[in-house]
């Protein structure tokens, strides 16, 4: 449990969201992976992602927590996992915590994806069920 001068989420690796997404698992029940690249959303993304791109996401974070109030796991990422995602799912965390009672709704895990979507694609661009629309010039030989 985190402190209110810690961080407000944890990290996950490629490989533990992966086995979350293979295992049987739903997009938007279970867990919901959050995209929030802006002109680099491309050569591909994670199956099931919600886009909620930085550069408008203060006005969209309201709706975002609505939609996902009941959703266990929420997995935040950019392209790298350094500013972007980890602001996000700062921003994510602060909106649903005074938005909500927290007795009022279920407990929810928040993360952040180590090394963003290029290091996921390193591990399962090939994987047609974890990644769609990788682009192999857009990444070159990873």
């Amino acid at each position: 449990m985190s402190t209110s001068s810690g961080p407000s989420f944890r990290y996950i690796s490629p490989v533990e969201l992966g086995e979350l997404m293979k295992n049987g698992k739903e997009p938007m029940k279970d867990y919901v992976v959050v995209d929030v690249r802006d002109d680099d959303f491309i050569g591909g993304n994670i199956v099931g992602c919600v886009r909620a791109p930085s550069n408008n996401y203060l006005t969209t974070v309201d709706s975002l927590v609505t939609k996902t109030q009941d959703v266990p796991k929420m997995v935040f990422h950019c392209s790298l996992s350094q500013q972007r995602g980890p602001k996000a799912a700062r921003i994510y965390a602060e909106t649903r915590n005074n938005r909500l009672n927290s007795g009022d709704v279920p407990q929810q895990e928040i993360y952040v994806l180590q090394g963003g979507f290029a290091e996921f694609q390193k591990h399962f661009k090939d994987d047609p069920v974890l990644v769609e629309k990788w682009r192999k010039e857009v990444w070159g030989m990873h």
